[in-house]
């Protein structure tokens, strides 16, 4: 622990844990689980992840995007407490996954499917806080999907919320945003102690009081505050549950036990991505610690009750927003978290959700800038389509779902260009006659097998081909026979190849081609043959 970076730490996990807070009861709500075991995982994801985790700014809890697979297992499997025996698999699972360096995975995922998950997740962030703004609570669990548990969707809970506002909460909550949007042009920006979300929040307690005494029409019910339920100190045994062990010999176990290892760990590695992209101090995260770390945190959820605990981006974007600096933010959230369950839910009690809706709505306004469209629109379709892509797919679907729509965008425009632009042609004049010149790119493999086979085969009758392969990298060294002329076909072209040296590339410098006469067999057909056999060598 730095000391030095404690001044930015402290105030970014107070921050978070007032964020998280709602958010961990919230999603036991949607996972239909009990309401204690998402403190449990938020605790868990702070404290012992956030420890193990080599993340300076990721942070870790119970995530939305699992309260689906969680509701659906704990039907499957009849009892929450035979969902604690999976949750132990898929803990050992993906522990085993960081054992065997699987986190390359993350190196993978595009640019603009990473930005647009962090647009998405920010447009997100401002639709699903909008109701809690303007006191309109129905949607406790704070879902970050489309369709909700409560049988609306994201927009139709938008109308559902202007029908019913609540006055309080729309003064608390457009003070607290104008104050964060103008607070660095205050002397108070200078207090590195109380950062705006702080300030906000106790603002927010402290008008609620005054709209009790002075302003009865404004003051905000205790239905739209944080709801922190009572735990009793001496007795805490009995908010723990364990795992029925004696399910191990259930197949569906391991097959719900899997499926959250792959769901928890690939949501992980992306949002872990993700936050290492608004990074200020640009660091990089290591995959595989973090899910060996998270494979920990899902050992100790299963072990003490808890929901499955994966990196969280909507937790980890206010770390980052809030001047998070170090992990220390992370393990003190999960302190507090703690804290507040055992001595402090009277007094977190009485924040009104509109103030905390207000830092979400902003830190939603920071991730998904208009510039940011702008910027990738003036990179190219080939860059925009699969980032609006994902930005939409996420927002009409979930994470999980949108993110794999982008990779799939992505995807086809990376086949589209290395179909369209594997290699360069030229033609030279030569003292044997013209030669036709491919040059093959650094790059070059079975995705350009179609483009090169149709170029070669559209060559024309009589043709003289030079195959360039000096620039391209080989996986393996091939040897081409025991002729540096490689003879293809009767007539007509030929291909020049040549036996590279013990190295990873053949050179450039290529012997004259070695030519057959023009009218054996069908020389057109055989040159195009012969070179598409040569470039079939060379992928």
């Amino acid at each position: 622990m730095n000391i030095k970076t404690l001044k930015y730490d402290v105030p970014a996990g107070i921050v978070v844990f007032l964020v998280a807070l709602p958010l961990c009861l919230g999603i036991a709500l949607a996972s239909g689980a009990p309401l204690f075991s998402g403190i449990i995982s938020g605790i868990i994801g702070g404290i012992v992840v956030g420890a193990i985790s080599g993340s300076h700014t990721s942070v870790s809890g119970p995530a939305a995007g699992l309260a689906a697979v969680v509701l659906a297992s704990i039907s499957k499997l009849g009892a929450f407490e035979v969902l604690l025996a999976a949750i132990l698999i898929a803990g050992v699972l993906q522990v085993a996954l960081g054992v065997l360096r699987a986190g390359f995975i993350a190196n993978y995922v595009p640019s603009n499917v990473i930005k647009g998950l962090l647009a998405a997740i920010g447009i997100l962030l401002i639709l699903k806080q909008l109701p809690h703004a303007v006191g309109y609570d129905a949607n406790n669990a704070d879902e970050y999907a489309f369709l909700q548990a409560n049988g609306e969707n994201t927009f139709s809970a938008l109308g559902s919320a202007l029908a019913v506002i609540t006055p309080g909460a729309v003064v608390i909550a457009l003070l607290s945003m104008l104050i964060l949007l103008y607070w660095d042009r205050t002397p108070l920006k200078n207090v590195k102690l109380l950062p705006a979300p702080l300030f906000v929040v106790a603002l927010s307690v402290l008008l609620n009081v005054l709209f009790a005494r002075f302003a009865p029409g404004l003051h905000i019910e205790a239905t739209h505050l944080v709801e922190i339920p009572p735990v009793d100190t001496g007795n805490l045994g009995a908010y723990l549950q364990l795992p029925a062990l004696a399910h191990f010999a259930n197949p569906d176990v391991w097959v719900v036990g899997f499926t959250i290892a792959i769901v928890a760990s690939l949501e992980t590695l992306l949002n872990v991505e993700a936050v290492d992209r608004i990074d200020p101090h640009k660091r990089e995260t290591p995959a595989n610690r973090e899910l060996v770390a998270q494979g920990i945190g899902n050992l100790c959820a299963g072990l003490l009750g808890g929901l499955p605990v994966t990196s969280v981006i909507v937790r980890s974007s206010v770390n980052v927003q809030t001047g998070g600096r170090t992990k220390a933010s992370a393990v003190l959230h999960g302190v507090l978290l703690l804290v507040a369950v055992l001595a402090l839910s009277p007094v977190l009690n009485r924040i009104p959700l509109a103030a905390l809706a207000a830092i979400l709505i902003m830190t939603g306004y920071k991730l998904a800038k208009v510039s940011l469209f702008r910027e990738m629109y003036a990179r190219g379709w080939s860059q925009f389509v699969p980032f609006a892509v994902t930005v939409l797919a996420i927002v009409f679907t979930d994470l999980l779902t949108g993110v794999l729509i982008g990779l799939g965008s992505s995807m086809f425009y990376l086949l589209r260009s290395n179909f369209r632009n594997p290699f360069a042609m030229e033609q030279y004049r030569m003292h044997i006659g013209d030669m036709i010149k491919m040059e093959l790119p650094n790059q070059v493999s079975f995705l350009n097998k179609a483009t090169i086979r149709s170029t070669l085969w559209d060559i024309p009758h009589g043709s003289k081909v030079l195959i360039d392969a000096g620039n391209a990298d080989f996986h393996r060294q091939r040897r081409a026979g025991d002729h540096p002329g490689l003879p293809l076909g009767g007539g007509g072209a030929r291909c020049a190849a040549e036996r590279g040296r013990p190295a990873r590339q053949v050179h450039a410098r290529r012997p004259d081609p070695v030519h057959a006469d023009a009218g054996q067999g069908n020389p057109g057909q055989a040159a195009a043959r012969g070179c598409a056999a040569a470039a079939a060598r060379w992928q």
